[in-house]
């Protein structure tokens, strides 16, 4: 979430910087400065009929005090008495001015929340996927004749059974089994290890969240058509593990010695993905469960596109050791997600399918999820200060697996990446 601080001092900036985004907010920014100067406006007079009620009252209780001790009781009980009814009259009023205020803030709020974060300076314009940059691709994309698509592969060495998921939950729920399983529980493992190797301390958060946690990370109220609701309970099924690690520091003043916070979790991972059809919806390609791990990282704001470097590049390493073509992209801002400030997506290559399959995104959300989460640490100048959160998949497993079983058939099988063969148990599926 913005800060009212940064839309005040930065007006053109922010209204410029959102229509990257394709975000029109220039009436929102100025109902958003129109508020704040009528809720300073208040402020400042509450503040200051307290300081005046406050001298009211001294100067009341001196006056008595002398009055008392010249016998003048009757007099004093007068001075007593008007000094209670101007007591009064600043109650009310700072009463009406508590619940203006309480008010404004309301209206603040209800408006800061529609915003989304603004883009980087980096973020090129643009409206779709089509407009996204690519920063680096690598290498060598095969050339497969003949050549199956990894649905078919998957049915043919009995790794997933589709129609098992279909009949336990539904379309997007798939079955995996023998050496699928085995598989799926490798890759984990292996970019579990790689992920603490970096560092990163590894948790298991629960798989439900509440509202609150949503609205820390931007989930909501921008994705709930996105999220599973259990509605008997109001919990949500996770989207991603981001929501859940990330929270654990909602409310928290960092000590500095500890920072930077460097988390990893494996967990499923659950999307309604409303309105996906035709081809990217086939297989592994769009799943409404899947697994994935990720990394989270938790900085200070000077540090934070330091360590959105070297997420990046850590990623990039794991995708490398797989042997999978890859490109990273950096999004353009039609592209972006709500609470992001800079994204890049990693990509590999499905040579069976002839396209580009997303695995990756690494984020800077810079302060945005901070300011909703309440999460700061204190300066050496014992000031406190918002942190910086990013966050990146490493990595989502259904398209890892699609890849790897279309990029590496053979007329023998399908070969294992020898980085994976250690944590599989077998180099090839035959």
């Amino acid at each position: 979430m913005l800060t009212v601080k940064t839309i005040e001092n930065n007006r053109e900036f922010v209204v410029s910087r959102l229509k990257v985004k394709g975000f029109d907010a220039a009436n929102i920014v100025d109902e958003i400065i129109a508020d704040e100067v009528i809720r300073r406006k208040k402020q400042i007079e509450l503040e200051t009929l307290f300081a005046e009620q406050n001298r009211v009252a001294k100067e009341a209780g001196i006056r008595i005090g002398v009055l008392k001790k010249e016998g003048k009781h009757e007099e004093s009980e007068i001075v007593k008495h008007n000094a209670a009814e101007e007591s009064a009259k600043f109650k009310t009023r700072s009463s009406e001015l508590e619940t203006e205020i309480v008010q404004l803030e309301k209206q603040l709020y209800e408006k800061l929340v529609l915003l989304p974060n603004l883009p980087h300076e980096t973020v090129p314009e643009g409206k779709s996927a089509e407009n996204n940059v690519v920063v680096k691709q690598s290498g060598r994309v095969a050339k497969l004749d003949p050549k199956q698509p990894h649905w078919e592969l998957a049915v043919k060495y009995g790794l997933i059974d589709f129609e098992a998921g279909n009949k336990l939950t539904g379309a997007g729920f798939p079955v995996y089994t023998g050496k699928g399983a085995k598989l799926q529980r490798a890759l984990i493992s292996m970019f579990l290890d790689h992920n603490t190797e970096e560092g990163y301390l590894e948790v298991q958060p629960p798989l439900m969240i509440n509202a609150d946690s949503g609205f820390g990370t931007g989930q909501l109220p921008d994705k709930e058509g996105q999220m599973y609701h259990v509605v008997g309970d109001d919990f949500y099924l996770i989207p991603t593990a981001e929501v859940p690690i990330t929270n654990l520091y909602r409310n928290v003043i960092v000590p500095e010695n500890e920072l930077p916070v460097k988390l990893t979790a494996y967990t499923p991972c659950f999307r309604r993905e409303a309105g996906s059809y035709g081809k990217d919806v086939r297989g592994l390609n769009r799943l409404h469960q899947f697994d994935k791990v990720e990394i989270v990282q938790i900085t200070k704001p000077e540090l934070s596109y330091d360590a959105l470097d070297t997420m990046v590049a850590h990623v990039e390493s794991l995708v490398r050791k797989l042997e999978l073509p890859y490109r990273i992209l950096r999004l353009c801002g039609g592209d972006m997600s709500f609470h992001s400030a800079l994204t890049y997506d990693f990509e590999v290559y499905s040579a069976a399918q002839e396209r580009w399959l997303e695995v990756s995104s690494v984020s800077n959300f810079e302060s945005f999820q901070t300011n909703r989460l309440k999460l700061r640490y204190k300066t050496q100048q014992k000031k406190t200060e918002l942190l910086h959160t990013l966050n990146g998949s490493s990595l989502a497993l259904p398209r890892i697996v699609a890849a790897l079983l279309e990029n590496n058939q053979t007329g023998n099988g399908i070969v294992i990446p020898k980085t994976l063969v250690p944590y599989t148990g077998f180099d090839i599926i035959s």
